[in-house]
């Protein structure tokens, strides 16, 4: 898997730590460049200009990956306002939190569980699968959802006041319906589904730090992930799957 997938999802402090644009360009001239030039006004010129020096050959230059003024004021920018989104997400009201009848919640071994999580999970600590298997008149259906996801893209609230069931969709890390026999899985943006591995199963792999999740109940537990059974009338099986994610 390329380093690419993973990069994407961090915000980018590369930059944080430097005040000015003059403070970037001197953390680029060595002491070298500081002795044979003996002037730092022309070392940050020729910084931005995208030059490097050789100790004994200053007449020597070539080409480095150096930001121009403009790119650098861009970047700590582009950074900037990915935090604040960031702290937006943080203070936004948990879904559990905002319920009329709280006591739904307490009665629910299931929808507890989800709420003792939400907070964790939407702050990006905690990575939860949930495994659901459910019953109705007319069929049955299984899945593998990604919390965090589901949590982003949907209103939680209906779940937490009992007005619906959490039930697995086509558009989850996997999901199979028992009477048609459609089963279909999808990455998400936490987790890649590698559903080829015959001999060890479904898998599912943190686009974050790349552990693996192995759903299969009869293999070992693996460190840091946790699997959590929960009994509810309303489904025939409810499976968690906890990850406190390593940052990069």
């Amino acid at each position: 898997m390329i380093a690419e997938d993973f990069d994407s999802e961090f915000l980018d402090t590369s930059l944080d730590r430097f005040k000015t644009y003059e403070e970037y360009l001197d953390s680029h001239i060595s002491d070298q460049d500081r002795f044979y030039l003996e002037d730092i006004e022309l070392a940050r010129q020729l910084k931005e200009q995208g030059f490097y020096f050789f100790s004994k050959l200053i007449g020597y230059h070539a080409k480095t990956e150096i930001l121009s003024r403009e790119q650098f004021f861009q970047k700590k920018k582009a950074a900037e306002d990915a935090r604040i989104n960031q702290n937006k997400d943080k203070t936004k009201a948990l879904a559990h939190t905002d319920v009329s009848n709280p006591q739904i919640i307490e009665q629910s071994p299931f929808l507890k569980a989800l709420a003792t999580r939400e907070a964790q999970v939407l702050s990006g600590r905690l990575l939860t699968i949930i495994f659901i298997r459910q019953e109705s008149q007319n069929t049955e259906v299984s899945g593998y959802i990604d919390y965090a996801h589901r949590l982003k893209t949907e209103d939680f609230k209906i779940y937490f006041e009992g007005k619906k069931k959490l039930t697995p969709k086509p558009t989850d890390l996997s999901y199979y319906n028992w009477k048609t026999g459609l089963c279909v899985s999808n990455d998400s943006p936490n987790f890649k589904v590698d559903a080829n591995t015959e001999q060890q199963g479904l898998l599912f792999r943190n686009k974050r730090d790349r552990s693996i999740i192995n759903v299969d109940p009869n293999k070992p537990p693996v460190e840091g992930i946790k699997r959590i059974e929960i009994a509810s009338p309303e489904y025939v099986q409810i499976v968690l799957y906890d990850h406190y994610t390593r940052r990069k």
